[in-house]
């Protein structure tokens, strides 16, 4: 019987994980090192290192054959997925929902306000010791909307909140009803984009949302509108997201871009209105602890033969 866990985390520092010796685990760890810790046909349980890219998180996974659970560390599985086609029916695939959604809405706020009220161009003028003074959009009064009503979208409607917009319009695959009001479904963003202030971007990449926000969807945006990006770089045409802010006619705040990470002199950095971060919506102080305790939380599970939390989807089914 094979016991295997890998962990990117060692063992002892993750409070509340069952202990190995009673719950007939084996605790490995591996972070994406050139050398995998064990025989990788022994792992049941693998929890795919964080941040380190679709090669490293998928290398283990054709040699994985007694593999019950892949967990990942992020609230997407893009950099998973081209490694399902390698897995027996029956794996299941979790990912770490409750671990980035406050993090993320942080920042997401935190690039629309520094975006709109100018602090880049602050910044800029105190190392040149200019007084760039002057009127600055607010969020207050503007319209807000939020393509992709996960959890994610959801946190970061909970941080809107106090600021006082006019209206915040919600988007997800498909239309539901929610305490807040609808969501509406993809098909009517046409209709939806040339109304909002601020876009949003949280969903998820699928090949449903690669390439989504095209020369159509950034056409149909209103003059002056501010597209954020915390979703992933290729739900963005980049090419066509440079020929926009090279007019001048809209402005955005990229936490993620396409390609990423975003080489030396490339147009990005330097485009007019642009902001750009480097991919840490959920790299904050708030991410190691939440992350061990789901960690925690899933391995009791396992070891308990309880249904596991955040179950994307099952292989074979």
């Amino acid at each position: 019987m094979t016991t295997d866990v890998w962990l990117p985390f060692e063992a002892h520092e993750i409070q509340g994980l069952p202990g190995a010796a009673d719950a007939g685990l084996t605790y490995r760890y591996w972070d994406g090192g050139p050398e995998f810790p064990a025989d990788p046909a022994d792992c049941v349980f693998y929890v795919v290192p964080y941040m380190k890219g679709t090669e490293i998180a998928v290398r283990p996974l054709s040699a994985m054959t007694s593999l019950r659970v892949v967990q990942t560390l992020t609230a997407g599985i893009d950099h998973v997925e081209p490694g399902i086609k390698f897995l027996a029916p029956g794996v299941e695939l979790c990912n770490a929902r409750g671990v980035h959604e406050a993090s993320t809405a942080e920042l997401a706020l935190t690039l629309v306000l520094a975006s709109l009220r100018g602090i880049p161009r602050f910044v800029e003028g105190q190392r040149q010791e200019e007084w760039r003074a002057g009127f600055y959009p607010a969020l207050a009064d503007r319209s807000v909307l939020i393509v992709g009503y996960g959890s994610i979208g959801s946190a970061i409607e909970d941080r809107l909140t106090p600021f006082e917009c006019a209206r915040v319009a919600r988007v997800a695959r498909s239309a539901r009803a929610t305490e807040r009001g609808p969501v509406h479904p993809l098909a009517e963003l046409p209709s939806l984009l040339p109304q909002a202030d601020v876009v949003i971007l949280s969903t998820p990449l699928t090949e449903a949302t690669r390439g989504l926000v095209g020369a159509d969807f950034l056409a149909r945006m209103k003059d002056g509108a501010l597209l954020v990006n915390v979703a992933r770089g290729p739900v963005v045409d980049t090419k066509a997201l440079l020929a926009e802010l090279e007019s001048g006619r809209i402005t955005a705040a990229l936490d993620v871009t396409d390609p990423e990470p975003l080489p030396a002199g490339h147009p990005l950095w330097h485009a007019p209105g642009a902001l750009v971060s480097p991919h840490v919506g959920g790299s904050s102080s708030a991410f190691l602890p939440r992350a061990k305790r789901l960690l925690a939380a899933q391995l009791t599970r396992h070891v308990a033969g309880q249904p596991l939390d955040n179950v994307v989807l099952t292989t074979g089914s």
